[in-house]
């Protein structure tokens, strides 16, 4: 998954915390929402832990990446 695949929901800029992937108009890295994905926390827990981030910006993400292992598990069975 890159930046470039949910630009005006995720951005990344030097000037805010180094250049980490960020929610757009947050400071809430996008690795937050991920971990808190994968220690089996509900979109409703990061969202109340995160106001600043909406729940479109934190499905969007979801969304791309579940696309992107789709697609990796294609071209696995592809060849």
């Amino acid at each position: 998954m890159t930046i470039q695949d949910l630009q005006g929901i995720v951005h990344s800029d030097s000037e805010i915390m180094g250049g980490t992937p960020v929610f757009v108009g947050t400071r809430v890295p996008l690795k937050n929402l991920i971990d808190a994905l994968e220690g089996d926390e509900s979109i409703e827990d990061f969202l109340e832990a995160f106001p600043s981030v909406t729940r479109l910006q934190a499905i969007a993400v979801i969304e791309a990446g579940q696309l992107k292992m789709l697609e990796t598990v294609g071209h696995a069975h592809s060849h």
